[in-house]
């Protein structure tokens, strides 16, 4: 395969228009070419097909860094980057098993965007409107595909820990910010989208609500968007609260304190149980808001002891996989793993 590849680059990719690329289906002929080629590596040097593909995918980044480092350490965009996504493309098609590999494909496209746009907003908004957000179109054939990449590539990431800098941010690959949405964080996202599936493959990979550039807190945003609906709420947007109630500890309400100074209300005062009563009063009332995540009681302990679970989970890269791993009865890893309240 590195021969063949070595040849390809120097006789075929050379010859290629700079935009060559450019079009989805141009990209789509150029994987199905290669899929033809891994398939018939495979079989003539009586390889296995995920050795064959970890190849390819080598060979892939191996070239566009040394194309990068070549002009400066500056991608030069175009075929050269598209590479990189012909190489996603395959390593999903044939569900490439080397945490190692996929992590150097997922650390070469950051270096290059700041950003996994491109694996995120087909899965959240489908195979159409990526292109009217950023200009492209998704690689994968249909949002379910989509979604599909995104736990492989969330799966892969996780495995192999990694963690992408941006100044004095780290990120993981499920909290990088998506430019093309305001640098807002894929959690934040799909919140705002309502799309209760796709919230729930992020929060039993561990997305963070507190990751993106926007202030408010994701939840608020929620309950936010269910006081316009004047108590007929949408099924999707309390699916998505339920399910982000089950992943923090409680809610944290943003307090105006320095509004509220002339009350002159003593320093340790329940700001979080004034607001929630005042703000959220209806949502309490109809039992979408638990009296126990807003400060009014206290947190059920079952529910603490699983977010202190779940951090532990998290700070060693074993969510959502590792719940399997614990010695719990079948009932409290679907607890864990947030599949019940």
């Amino acid at each position: 395969m590195d021969s063949f590849m070595d040849f390809y680059f120097e006789e075929v990719f050379a010859h290629i228009e700079r935009d060559g690329l450019n079009e989805r289906y141009k990209r789509r002929e150029l994987v199905e070419y290669f899929h033809s080629v891994i398939a018939g590596c495979a079989k003539g040097q009586n390889q296995s097909d995920n050795e064959t593909c970890k190849a390819f995918v080598s060979s892939a980044v191996r070239f566009h860094n040394r194309c990068k480092s070549a002009n400066g350490d500056v991608c030069l965009m175009g075929k050269y980057h598209n590479l990189l996504y012909i190489a996603m493309k395959l390593a999903f098609d044939w569900s490439l098993q080397d945490n190692g590999m996929v992590g150097a494909l997922l650390d070469e496209l950051y270096a290059c965007e700041g950003t996994f746009e491109r694996i995120f907003l087909g899965a959240i908004f489908g195979t159409s409107a990526p292109y009217f957000l950023a200009g492209w179109k998704s690689d994968f054939s249909d949002k379910e595909e989509n979604i599909h990449a995104l736990v492989f590539f969330l799966d892969h990431a996780t495995n192999a820990s990694l963690e992408f800098n941006d100044g004095s941010k780290k990120y993981r690959f499920i909290d990088v910010p998506l430019e093309s949405c305001g640098k807002a964080s894929p959690v934040r996202v799909v919140i705002q989208m309502g799309a209760s599936e796709i919230l729930m493959i992020l929060l039993r990979f561990g997305a963070q609500f507190t990751s993106d550039h926007v202030s408010s807190n994701p939840v608020e945003c929620i309950l936010d968007r269910l006081k316009e609906y004047n108590r007929k709420y949408p099924y999707e947007l309390v699916a998505c609260l339920k399910l982000a109630l089950r992943a923090v500890p409680s809610l944290s309400l943003t307090v105006d304190k320095p509004a509220l100074k002339h009350l002159n209300l003593p320093d340790d005062y329940n700001y979080q149980r004034k607001i929630a009563l005042e703000r959220y009063g209806e949502i309490l009332e109809d039992h979408l808001l638990p009296s126990s995540r807003c400060g009014l009681k206290p947190v059920e302990l079952k529910h603490l002891c699983r977010c202190q679970i779940r951090q532990m989970l998290w700070q060693n890269f074993e969510l959502p996989f590792g719940i399997q791993k614990l010695p719990l009865p079948i009932s409290l890893k679907k607890y864990l793993d947030l599949f019940d309240d």
